[in-house]
């Protein structure tokens, strides 16, 4: 008479990939701690804005509209800081994975394109959230007074500014030879910040530049930020216009993102 254990439908079988939500959310935990243990992505991602954020609280140009200047300064930051982390950072690190042979491993696993992507903007928020609480706290100190009505609206601009930048990093990181990206990716980063609505409000632009600003996702991050936290109002039109934008480049990502150079 056999004293084997009756089979169970649940119990797990050796050489089976975990579930999908474990695999993104294992992947994703990895992504975070190479991000914050890397010196020039904490360059990137907290000195840079917290030196424009210093720079814009204590001088009176450029103008950044009605409302107090620390406020309004501190919104366009927090849009910035995640632009710098979702978009040029993971840019930058995607294209040199790909040289490196990183993603050509990953393609391999049951990770997959499905996987990679959402891991990639999971750890982004993570990281985001570091950058909020530095960057908040340093704000604080020089006399930011947030609008608490507009936290909910802020936490939704947040995740839907993280989508539409992380999926164009993995777009031009994906495609992209490392040295391109590192070109590309920088330079967006300096077009955005000063000509891209993310500091300045996209209306203050001279027509008809401020209807071509109003329609980059910069701009909707920066004004959705300053919707939220300013004026405490829930920045809908910005979150629809980031959506999109993730939806467009998570699309064109999945499909033309190459594992290898």
């Amino acid at each position: 008479m056999s004293t084997a254990p009756p089979a169970n439908r649940h119990t797990a079988t050796p050489g089976r990939p975990a579930p999908t939500a474990r695999r993104i959310l294992t992947q994703a935990v990895f992504e975070t701690k190479g991000l914050l243990s890397h010196g020039e992505q904490l360059l990137v991602s907290v000195v840079l804005p917290l030196m424009a954020l210093t720079g814009l609280a204590v001088t009176d140009v450029p103008s950044l509209g009605e409302g107090e200047r620390i406020d309004l300064a501190t919104a366009g930051v927090f849009a910035l800081a995640i632009i710098s982390t979702a978009f040029t950072g993971q840019a930058i690190l995607l294209g040199f994975e790909r040289r490196w042979g990183v993603l050509r491993m990953l393609g391999t696993t049951p990770l997959g394109r499905g996987g990679l992507l959402p891991a990639k903007a999971l750890s982004v928020l993570a990281v985001v959230a570091v950058q909020f609480v530095v960057l908040g706290a340093v704000a604080a100190f020089l006399g930011w007074r947030p609008e608490l009505s507009g936290l909910p609206g802020a936490l939704a601009v947040t995740i839907a500014g993280v989508l539409a930048f992380a999926s164009l990093a993995a777009l031009i990181g994906g495609t992209l030879r490392a040295e391109g990206v590192l070109a590309l990716a920088n330079l967006l980063w300096i077009l955005l910040a000063a000509l891209g609505g993310v500091l300045i409000s996209a209306d203050r632009y001279p027509a008809p530049w401020d209807t071509v600003v109003s329609a980059l996702p910069s701009a909707a991050l920066g004004d959705g930020m300053r919707e939220a936290l300013v004026h405490g109002a829930f920045p809908a039109t910005q979150i629809l216009i980031l959506l999109a934008w993730a939806g467009l480049t998570a699309a064109l990502a999945t499909r033309l993102l190459r594992w290898s150079d």
